[in-house]
Order: structure tokens, then sequence, then C-alpha cells
């Protein structure tokens, strides 16, 4: 009988400490997938993460290009470039980011409504894998030209700036890009 009772007590004990699930906070989300913080990235064309393979490899984002304009010492044609650059990706990021938004939220109303059924689900998860993929591709191609305008000094004063020197393997492929590695 001791036994007994020592099992239930900490059984109690047990069940008494097991802790709330990490995704309690997530259930006043509109989209449960997406903070407010990731839908704003998303709508608003901002890097979100996307070309962090790019930027911490030698290959500047236009936009914190533009930001270290003065420091990078670059030249009108230099800065003309960049905000080109970044026009265009954003011009192409937020529609694509918005329709990830929109994508997002069609398949948590699918779960929402109970009217979700596999077909739905493949359907929908295939349109917001297309969607993701073409985003952080988009991101990722301008940092590709962002860093063929730029001199392989800017590059490595830019990395500096921005903290990345010393980590990873910092081999980028002679800057300037026009030394791609293939």
């Amino acid at each position: 009988m001791k036994r007994i009772l020592l099992v239930l007590a900490l059984g109690g004990v047990a069940i008494g400490t097991i802790a709330a699930s990490p995704y309690t906070a997530f259930t006043d989300r509109r989209v449960k997938a997406l903070s407010a913080e990731r839908i704003d990235e998303l709508r608003t064309g901002k890097g979100a993460g996307y070309a962090l393979a790019a930027e911490l490899n030698g290959y500047p984002g236009p936009r914190h290009v533009i930001d270290l304009a003065d420091r990078l010492d670059l030249t009108e044609e230099q800065k003309t470039t960049a905000q080109k650059l970044f026009d265009e990706m954003r011009a192409e990021a937020v529609p694509l980011g918005t329709a990830l938004v929109e994508a997002e939220t069609d398949l948590e109303s699918l779960f929402r409504s109970g009217r979700v059924t596999e077909a739905l689900l493949v359907q929908k998860t295939t349109e917001i894998g297309s969607l993701d993929a073409r985003l952080r591709a988009t991101h990722l191609k301008y940092h590709l030209a962002m860093k063929d305008a730029l001199s392989p000094p800017q590059i490595a004063l830019y990395d500096r700036l921005r903290g990345y020197s010393g980590r990873g393997d910092n081999r980028h492929g002679g800057g300037g890009g026009h030394q791609h590695r293939h």
C-alpha cells in the first residue's frame, strides 16, 4: 500500500510540474505560424533572414550598403546602384511577401474552419513553399548584384562595420563579384 501511495504521490508531482507548451503564446496570433514582426517583415520587403547565406559570406545587402554609404566611401555611381538595387528588390519582395502572408492566412483559415483536407493541405503548403523559395531567391540575388558594385576593400570594410570580421571562412571570392567561383 505504501508503494502505491508513493507512486501516486510521485505521479501527482510529475503532473503538477508539467510545463506549458512553448506554443501557448501563439494562440492569440491572427496567423499562428507567423509573428506580427514576421508579417511586417514580409509585407514591407525586409530581409527577414532570407539572405544570411549571402550576408555572412561577403555579399553585402543593398539596404545596409545604403546605410553605410559614407563609411564605405561609396562613389555617386555606387550610391545610385545601391539605391536602384534596393528599390528593385523591394518591388519584387513586397508582393511575394504579401502573397506568402495571404497563403499562410488561407492555411490558417482552413484549419480554423475545419475545412482542411489532405488535398487542400498539399496545395496550400506547396504554394507557401514556392513563394518562400522565390522570396529567398529574390533577396539573395540582390546581395549578389550588390557585391558586383563594390570593391574588395569596400566589402572587407562592410564586413568589419557589420561585425562579421573573423567569422566564418571569410573566403569572399576576391570581392567585387568579378571572380565568381564555380
